[in-house]
């Protein structure tokens, strides 16, 4: 097993724990739900660009700008993100969405999906989403609720036609579709 799969079972275990915690401490209620939800779609979020492999000759951006369009889902622990001594950067609501490099476009969206989505054709952008058949339509990486756990669907055309691709442990993990 090479270091990076070892980092990635490693990494995907701990998110497990995480997504486990949130669950086991939140009470059931339809509000904690929402919070543990968004809580781990977050984490998600910012961790999906270690699966990532950026376009051929082009190292992973530092700082990383993750950016969300929309009404912010993810309320405070987006912001804890930035906070955790990583080497991220987050912007909500950006005047300019070609400057990031991970872009959430969030459910308030829905009505502008093929608006966003045509503004970051052709950009370096990991456009990410849990609007229901955002990969479908083009978008990059779903978060889709699958019964009680965050789903990942990833539509592998899309990333390739910008030049990404995807760890396979990650691969593995994801539903991959290729409309």
């Amino acid at each position: 097993m090479s270091r990076l799969d070892r980092f990635s079972a490693d990494w995907l275990a701990r998110v497990f724990l995480l997504w486990l915690g949130l669950h086991a401490t939140v009470p059931a209620t339809a509000q904690a739900q929402v919070v543990s939800e968004y809580g781990m779609k977050a984490v998600l979020f910012y961790r999906l660009s270690q699966f990532v492999y950026w376009p051929a000759g082009e190292k992973a951006p530092s700082p990383l700008i993750l950016c969300v369009v929309g009404k912010n889902p993810f309320g405070p622990a987006i912001n804890q993100l930035s906070q955790d001594g990583a080497n991220i950067e987050v912007r909500l609501a950006p005047g300019d969405p070609t400057a990031c490099h991970l872009l959430f476009i969030s459910r308030s969206e829905a009505g502008n999906l093929e608006s966003w989505l045509n503004r970051t054709d052709g950009k370096r952008i990991v456009t990410v989403s849990d609007i229901a058949g955002f990969a479908r339509a083009g978008g990059m990486i779903e978060l889709p609720v699958e019964g009680e756990r965050v789903s990942i669907v990833i539509n592998r055309r899309t990333a390739q036609k910008k030049g990404f691709e995807f760890n396979a442990q990650l691969l593995r993990l994801a539903r991959v579709i290729e409309p």
